[in-house]
């Protein structure tokens, strides 16, 4: 099966539609991009989380009920298949088919000797990949924001699923948990993580130790991000900021 090198449109937050599916609600589905990999978690009546690969080899799934294997393989770019294993043993296939509008995915189980179990999801938040709506260049808005330092911050796609970031200090990031290097800052390294489709987390550290966590929320529109920062300053002093930026 061909390996599709775009980013995964299956990427952001789902809501199982019950009428249509075999599940119980509640049931969430979140699909997240990492550098190489995503990583899927479904919670409610069945919980799973996993990494799987974007390379078509096996990635260990440690404490899944039923597999602890995954294979992903990329059909097309509205089509991804699943393979589940237990100890090197397929024990279910998993076919995921994304809608022409990309805000419903249904997924098609097939588990040998039961009938398929068909799950049908919709979109949470709108957007098909975090990337499109936090790169770009924001301007702080003044009239709502109460530190008035007329910030201008610049996102860029680095063209390998992560972001470089531009403004009183820089870096270059995936959303995978690991620590990067930052440029003309009072910290050492940021981790990046997506929370969804429209949230990112940012964690700072200097010295091995968290000074700094941000939560960057973009609107449904895409036209506003809002930044909440907490954190402690060399001195020791708490910091606790909000501030609202405009593209």
């Amino acid at each position: 099966m061909a390996q599709v090198a775009v980013p995964d449109p299956r990427i952001g937050s789902w809501t199982l539609i019950s009428a249509q599916s075999s599940l119980d609600p509640p049931n969430r589905l979140s699909i997240a991009h990492l550098h190489e990999a995503v990583h899927v978690v479904m919670s409610g009546e069945k919980h799973f989380d996993f990494t799987a690969a974007r390379n078509g080899h096996d990635s260990p799934a440690p404490g899944n009920l039923g597999f602890n294997q995954i294979v992903l393989h990329r059909i097309d770019k509205r089509q991804a298949e699943v393979t589940e294993k237990k100890d090197g043993t397929v024990v279910a296939t998993v076919r995921e088919q994304l809608s022409k509008d990309g805000k419903e995915l249904t997924s098609t189980t097939a588990t040998a000797g039961h009938a398929d179990q068909i799950t049908v999801w919709t979109r949470r938040g709108g957007a098909k990949v975090a990337n499109d709506l936090f790169v770009g260049e924001w301007t702080q808005d003044l009239s709502k924001t109460r530190l008035r330092q007329g910030l201008v911050l610049k996102i860029e796609a680095d063209g390998n699923g992560g972001v470089r970031f531009l403004g009183d200090y820089s870096y270059t990031a995936h959303f995978d948990g690991k620590q990067y290097d930052l440029k003309n800052s009072r910290n050492d390294t940021v981790t990046l993580a997506l929370v969804d489709s429209h949230t990112v987390d940012a964690v700072y550290r200097r010295d091995e130790q968290v000074t700094q966590t941000d939560r960057w929320v973009v609107s449904a529109d895409g036209q506003q991000m809002t930044l909440s920062a907490t954190g402690t300053l060399e001195s020791g002093q708490r910091l606790t900021e909000k501030l609202v930026f405009k593209k």
